[in-house]
């Protein structure tokens, strides 16, 4: 038996709010006492109040008798102690607001432009360091496969911990280890580094959920869009500055200027990112990994995605590994500067993106946006394939309407399994997507390398085409309404009626608690398509 959380009206002029509580007794032998308080409007129905978390303590520490006590002498105590305004109080929940959402989009942009550093100048690390082309090439497959470790083991402890704390530590950790970066001048410690650091730059993929947890229904597409483009902008910068800053200074300035902005975040961060509840702090470690398998043979809606955003990234990671080849190559013979400026037309998606998301994916069935994304895609593709070996305009079109296409698609799968899903679960169902996103890009740049080198710009064009019509292929096979593993059960209808179940019942209806059962809500709230 579920109870859902009590709305509560308060005075005129004050905000009126609900939070579900999502904690179920399965995973803890004392499940603590409901309460059925509210907090501000903006305040996602779907996040579970799981448990009041301290105002100072480690992360797991759940106890509510732990008192602040000031700056502890170590550094993981300091980043554990909060101020007063980002304590959690379950009577007046933090509010989730635009400034808010666009600092964790900057926290995006400055960490995750770590595995991309050192990319556009890996001919100038093998010179530093002594070696050859391709050993320098292991610091950025190190970086990228540290954060493959990262994803797959650290992001489901969003689930677990408290979120706060976790992000803080991990950005210091992660910012402290990069000085060895800044000042080593061994090829082998430089690596190795570079692999930690790639581990811990999965602070946005703890972010993406936490927004997913925090805006409202009617926002989360938008809200989410911020996040994605940020990483995008990251992405960009990342290329950008240190193509340009390499070519005329040091290329170890980029990597103190990563340094300092990643010190910058975390100082930002800790006096203004909210604590909030451990979703499900009693679930061992083991089982959260083995839930993400589960879910991703248990769940059609997550399958389809995760399929969808193989394909996606698969495509989008075969183009720009492909398109440096094509453009150094006759008839254009760009220099690495000149190819490393494409990275500006990223600019199309940071600025359409959140629009696009408030004013289509907000609207209508996720499903749609990510069709459309997809449509915006392989026209790109098949324009860019076809011309792009005798006028640069073929590349330019394609790389912003893959890009534009890429973010609109992503955003509104992420969107789709966040209202769909269960909301305690949701680092999870984000570690299972991207695992099968970075598989893509695994197969893209493979893929797409093999064929470039077998039959040029148009074989291996032709390969993006077939990846993104084969996930146009899995949007069709399973419609947005349907709750089983093919079919268009529900309608055809893209609008969506409601986002969750509790947009269309009364307040007065949902100040209902049952006390004489203690298990608490585990899954939250569904949209009444997904409900059988």
């Amino acid at each position: 038996m579920t109870t859902h959380g009590s709305v509560k009206q308060k005075s005129d002029g004050e905000r009126i709010g609900t939070i579900e509580n999502s904690y179920s007794n399965d995973h803890t032998e004392n499940p603590p006492v409901m309460s059925t308080k509210l907090g501000s409007n903006n305040a996602n129905p779907d996040l579970g109040k799981v448990v009041e978390p301290p105002s100072t303590g480690s992360i797991h520490d759940n106890s509510n008798n732990a008192k602040p006590s000031g700056f502890s002498k170590s550094a993981l105590g300091m980043l554990n102690w909060m101020p007063k305004r980002c304590q959690y109080d379950a009577e007046n929940p933090p509010v989730f607001t635009l400034p808010m959402n666009m600092l964790m989009g900057l926290a995006g942009t400055f960490t995750v432009a770590n595995l991309y550093y050192p990319q556009p100048i890996l001919n100038i690390l093998a010179e530093e360091f002594h070696v050859s082309f391709e050993r320098a090439s292991s610091i950025a497959t190190l970086s990228q496969a540290g954060y493959a470790v990262g994803l797959l083991l650290l992001c489901p402890l969003g689930d677990k911990v408290r979120r706060r704390p976790f992000v803080l530590s991990l950005i210091w950790i992660t910012a402290t280890l990069w000085l060895g970066l800044c000042l080593t001048s061994r090829f082998e410690a430089f690596i190795t580094i570079s692999f930690l650091c790639g581990v811990g730059t999965v602070t946005p993929q703890l972010m993406l959920p936490l927004v997913g947890d925090l805006a409202p229904p009617h926002k989360r597409a938008s809200s989410l869009s911020i996040v994605v483009s940020g990483l995008a902008l990251g992405m960009l910068i990342a290329r950008v500055l240190s193509g340009i800053l390499a070519n005329f200074t040091s290329w170890r300035n980029i990597y103190w200027f990563s340094f300092g902005a990643q010190y910058l975040i975390l100082i930002l961060l800790f006096f203004t990112l909210p604590d909030y509840p451990a979703k499900d702090p009693g679930l061992p470690y083991l089982n959260l990994l083995w839930d993400i398998v589960s879910m991703v043979v248990k769940e059609p809606l997550l399958l389809q995605t995760c399929l969808i955003g193989y394909l996606l990234s698969a495509a989008f990671t075969s183009f720009w590994t492909t398109l440096t080849f094509l453009l150094a190559s006759p008839p254009y013979l760009y220099s690495s500067l000149e190819i490393g400026f494409f990275a500006f037309i990223g600019i199309a998606v940071i600025t359409l993106g959140p629009l696009w998301s408030r004013l289509i994916t907000d609207r209508f069935m996720p499903l749609f946006s990510v069709v459309l994304g997809l449509s915006f895609e392989i026209i790109g593709i098949i324009v860019g394939t076809f011309i792009g070996t005798w006028t640069v305009a073929g590349p330019i079109v394609q790389a912003i309407m893959m890009d534009t296409g890429a973010n609109f698609a992503h955003t509104a799968n992420r969107t789709n399994v966040y209202n769909h899903l269960s909301p305690k679960k949701r680092n999870r169902v984000n570690t299972a997507y991207m695992v099968f996103s970075f598989a893509g890009q695994l197969t893209g740049t493979a893929v797409g390398n093999r064929l470039y080198a077998q039959g040029g710009w148009i074989w291996s064009g032709s390969c993006n085409i077939a990846f993104i019509g084969f996930a146009i292929v899995l949007c069709f096979l399973r419609g947005p309404r349907e709750t089983g593993w093919i079919g268009w059960r529900g309608g055809w209808n893209v609008r969506r009626d409601e986002v969750v179940e509790a947009d269309k019942v009364n307040p007065s209806q949902q100040n209902v608690v049952d006390e004489t059962n203690p298990r608490i809500l585990e899954d939250g709230p569904r949209s009444p398509e997904t409900k059988s």
